[in-house]
C-alpha cells in the first residue's frame, strides 16, 4: 500500500484552527481516495529542537516524525508564508531532513530516494511561487522527486485579513489542483516503487 505523511509547518499548536492544516487534510483526503493511506502530523504539537542531527538529544520529538517520514511513499510539507518566506518550523524540518543527506543505501542512493515531495502553501499576501520554489530546491536537494504540479496554493489579496480556513468554500482552482496533484503524486510513487532509480 501507497504510504503518505503530511508535515503541517504552522506555528500554532493544536487545537488552533490552522490554513495550512485546512489545505493539507483536503490533500491527504484527496490521496485517500486514491487508496494512499495516510498521516498528518502538526509539527507544533511536538518538540522539534534546532540542529541538522537526526537526534538533539533527549526530548527531541524529531527522531520519532523521522521514522514516519521514512516509511512514507508520499511526503507532504504544508506551510504559511510569513515574511514572503516559509514558516521557521518548515526551515527546521528541512533542516532536520538535512542529517540524512550523505546517509545512503547499499547501492548509493540517498535513503530519500523513491519518495515523492509535495509542498502546500496558504498566504494572505502573494508569495506561494517563491516559497514552493524554495520548498521544491529543498525537497529535490535532499532526494525527494516531485511530479508535475507538485504544489497546491492559496493567496488573499493584499492588505486584507481573509484567511483560507475563513472562506466559506473552497475555491474550484484549489480543489482542482489538489486532486491532480494527489493523482501525479500517486502515480509517480508507485512507478518509483515497481521501478526503482538505478545505483548511484
Amino acid at each position: 500500500m501507497t504510504r503518505a505523511v503530511a508535515l503541517v509547518c504552522t506555528l500554532n499548536a493544536s487545537p488552533a484552527p490552522s490554513s495550512s492544516q485546512l489545505l493539507a487534510d483536503q490533500i491527504m483526503a484527496e490521496l485517500a481516495g486514491l487508496g494512499v493511506k495516510g498521516e498528518t502530523i502538526r509539527v507544533a504539537d511536538h518538540e522539534v529542537r534546532p540542529g541538522v542531527a537526526r537526534d538533539m538529544g533527549d526530548g527531541d520529538a524529531w527522531p520519532t516524525l523521522r521514522e514516519k517520514v521514512m516509511e512514507a511513499d508520499i511526503v507532504l510539507v504544508s506551510t504559511p508564508i510569513w515574511l514572503g518566506h516559509p514558516s521557521s518550523l518548515c526551515q527546521r524540518v528541512l533542516e532536520r531532513l538535512n542529517a540524512d543527506i550523505s546517509e545512503t543505501d547499499e547501492q548509493g542512493r540517498q535513503l530519500t530516494y523513491g519518495k515523492v515531495g509535495l509542498a502546500a502553501v496558504v498566504g494572505n499576501e502573494d508569495g506561494a511561487h517563491k516559497v514552493s520554489a524554495d520548498l521544491f530546491q529543498g525537497l529535490n536537494d535532499l532526494g525527494f522527486s516531485l511530479a508535475p504540479g507538485a504544489v497546491a496554493y492559496w493567496v488573499g489579496e493584499a492588505q486584507q485579513g481573509t484567511d483560507y480556513q475563513d472562506l466559506e468554500q473552497t475555491p474550484e482552482s484549489v480543489t482542482s489542483t489538489t486532486r491532480t496533484l494527489a493523482a501525479n503524486a500517486v502515480h509517480l510513487a508507485r512507478l518509483l516503487s515497481e521501478s526503482p532509480y538505478p545505483p548511484s
